[in-house]
């Protein structure tokens, strides 16, 4: 698993990473993830462990793991029961988090004819996609026995409603491919759905465990949803300004794959006409699009800074959701995670 935070963050903050407060608890998580991989099926475990294992920052469970230290933190101090909040359900919902993850990418990769994630053939180019979309199914159905096995019909109803929004914004998202009319609301709410919605229900789930207050429980999910917004929002800046190795995919695969994401939809709207019609006909026909030339355009209207700023401000939002939980390690982690997102290169 690869750190969540780098050397030099951890550093400049002056403490341990995000990381390393919940180390521990995360390789409670990793036991569980290998234990419930397992099937009579060879295929599914060799698909399975082929992408849980391929690196990546495992920032949803990690996320999860956080908040829950938070909150436990913030009620010890108060002298309130922890009410389902247990380790072993805390490791199971992480577990469940990755695995509904996973399946994304899985379904994604397929979805996108992705050839490179995280460095590494993505699974549909060494498996094939019929084997890709199948095991992505597992993964889903393994997640929602985990989650019966946890005993709260409230978590249940959280992870459902949220796997439900995130296909609807897999869908969105195909419908705006190929559309350079879409415009900044409408890719916003695509991110919130297809990204930021697990964000939210791993920043949740916690507070619902620990039967915490409501207010408390919806201003850990407003964390989680404004940090997977940011989240999103820099790896699409990345797709334009970032190295093909600390990204871990090709450069350039959203202009290839036709999406009009924030960086082209602010282009388009700052350019010149001529910069625009290059902009839209590079979203109409991407294959013929010269993606150093929208490079060009994105760099000088800011397109890339304003995208930046809008994952900052998403942070200052986050950050200020979670005021309200007394001081801990975890709570302390939970805001370098902030620093983390906008900073990182891949």
């Amino acid at each position: 698993m690869n750190d969540i935070a780098s050397p030099a963050l951890q550093q400049a903050l002056g403490r341990p990473s995000p990381q390393a407060i919940v180390a521990q608890q995360m390789a409670a998580v990793d036991q569980v993830i290998r234990c419930r991989l397992g099937s009579e099926v060879a295929l599914i475990g060799q698909v399975a462990e082929y992408i849980i294992q391929s690196g990546g920052k495992r920032v949803r469970p990690a996320l999860l793991l956080m908040v829950s230290g938070a909150i436990s933190a913030h009620l010890q101090k108060s002298s309130q029961p922890m009410g389902l909040l247990t380790d072993d359900r805390v490791s199971s919902m992480a577990a469940v988090v990755e695995f509904i993850h996973t399946a994304t990418l899985l379904h994604d990769d397929v979805v996108d004819e992705s050839g490179l994630r995280r460095g590494r053939p993505t699974a549909n180019v060494l498996f094939g996609n019929a084997a890709s979309v199948l095991v992505g199914d597992f993964l889903y159905s393994r997640a929602f026995q985990m989650m019966v096995e946890v005993g709260s019909p409230e978590v249940m109803a959280v992870m459902a409603q949220s796997t439900n929004v995130i296909s609807e914004g897999e869908v969105l998202q195909l419908m705006n491919c190929q559309d350079p009319d879409v415009t900044e609301e409408r890719y916003l709410t695509v991110i919130r759905f297809k990204t930021a919605k697990l964000f939210e229900a791993a920043a949740k789930v916690p507070g619902v465990l620990a039967n915490l207050d409501t207010d408390l429980t919806q201003a850990c999910a407003a964390y989680g949803r404004h940090l997977g917004t940011a989240f999103q929002l820099v790896d699409d800046a990345l797709d334009y300004a970032g190295l093909e190795a600390e990204i871990g995919k090709r450069v350039g695969d959203d202009l290839r794959e036709g999406k009009p994401t924030l960086p082209l939809i602010y282009a388009m709207a700052t350019g010149s006409a001529q910069e625009r019609e290059m902009i839209r006909e590079a979203i109409l026909q991407p294959e013929a699009a010269d993606f150093n030339q929208v490079v060009g355009v994105i760099t000088r209207t800011g397109a890339m800074q304003y995208t930046l700023d809008c994952a900052q401000r998403e942070c200052r939002l986050a950050a200020s959701a979670i005021s309200g939980l007394r001081e801990s390690d975890c709570k302390s982690a939970l805001l370098d995670l902030l620093t983390f997102v906008v900073d990182r290169r891949g």
